[in-house]
């Protein structure tokens, strides 16, 4: 069985095409990190992390430290014991989240790439086309329409929209979308703005306004498990727990406390293979699933798509963050659709 012979790490900048503003803050770049892990076969894997210190609490540097430091976990084990790594990986540096993500995916994919199967196949299912939503940011009204309208016209049937600050522009920005694509699924994610109470007010004034929402994605703060649970209760558009759910253990406690209609799952808050495991949760307490995605290139995104294909179990998709870049590790094609292949998770960044 070949072992890990080396595992380098280096800063990877991604320009976005626009400011993208959500709640939490204002990105004009994805300042990621990239690491790659090399077998006794010569063959390597890549891995990408997305650090935003909001919701990840790591900042790029210290991810970056983080994974240099887990070469110390990783080098000299055999890598089909992946498993067994990443769970040695985790308990050394646990809440390093995207660093433990890029590098857990980088194992996978050498571990892949050495078989030649594709990574969706680690998760039970083979390569297949996987389709996203466009998002559209915290922007003003005119904004928001013209990003809705290019979103439509290049074939985006899904549409998730930021909100989370004051409510009454949240609600001009949801119905300028809605004017923009009158016949596009929407879905809001207001990450952690609201209290409850203010979940319902928005609810209900969507709904007077004739608009239809899938769902309303992490209205309350992620610690605030009761107050989820108070506006799933308050109004009936489906409730999305996101920046709650890291763990499985997260996850078992939504399920019991009945915080959340569906759960959104995230390889750069999980890795992997605790994403299976949370999807596994879901399914058997009859959750819906999401997927999402941070601001991530090729590598992150079709990591994600993989999962996806294999499980088979996600009723919604959010894996637009290669789409937001000015420019890709990978040359990749416009609009929903991920064309995913192997072997791994089948991309090779230029660099």
């Amino acid at each position: 069985m070949s072992r890990i012979v080396d595992l380098a790490v280096e800063p990877l900048d991604l320009p976005l095409s626009e400011p993208f503003e959500i709640s939490l803050g204002i990105q004009h770049e994805a300042s990621n990190v990239l690491v790659t892990v090399e077998t006794e076969e010569g063959v390597r894997g890549y891995g990408e992390g997305s650090p935003l210190p909001p919701v990840t609490g790591e900042t790029r540097e210290a991810a970056v430290a983080t994974a240099r430091a887990a070469a110390d976990v990783v080098e000299d084990r055999p890598v089909g014991e992946y498993r067994s790594v990443v769970t040695d990986l985790r308990n050394t540096f646990p809440g390093a989240v995207s660093a433990t993500f890029a590098v857990e995916t980088a194992i996978l994919d050498a571990f892949c790439r050495e078989r030649d199967i594709a990574l969706s196949e680690l998760f039970g299912g083979t390569p297949s086309p996987v389709e996203t939503d466009m998002t559209i940011p915290i922007v003003e009204p005119a904004a928001a329409k013209r990003r809705a309208k290019e979103a439509v016209d290049q074939g985006y049937e899904h549409l998730k929209i930021k909100t989370g600050t004051d409510l009454d522009a949240d609600i001009d920005r949801v119905t300028a979308i809605r004017e923009a694509a009158p016949d596009a699924a929407l879905k809001v994610d207001a990450n952690q703005g609201w209290s409850p109470k203010e979940t319902a007010l928005f609810a209900d004034r969507v709904i007077q306004c004739g608009i239809h929402l899938e769902l309303i994605e992490q209205p309350v703060p992620a610690s605030d498990f009761a107050g989820l649970a108070d506006a799933r209760r308050r109004i009936d558009v489906p409730i999305a727990a996101d920046e709650t759910v890291f763990t499985p253990q997260d996850a078992v406690r939504v399920v019991r406390e009945e915080a959340a209609d569906i759960i959104n799952v995230k390889l750069g808050k999980s890795g992997p293979l605790a994403v299976a495991e949370i999807a596994a949760i879901a399914n058997g307490a009859d959750l819906d699933l999401m997927v999402g995605c941070m601001l991530e290139s090729s590598i992150g995104i079709h990591t994600s798509a993989h999962v996806v294909a294999g499980l088979g179990a996600f009723s919604y998709v959010d894996l637009d963050g290669n789409r937001l870049l000015a420019e890709d590790v990978v040359d990749s094609d416009e609009g929903p659709i991920h064309d995913i292949d192997g072997p791994g998770h089948g991309v090779t960044p230029d660099r």
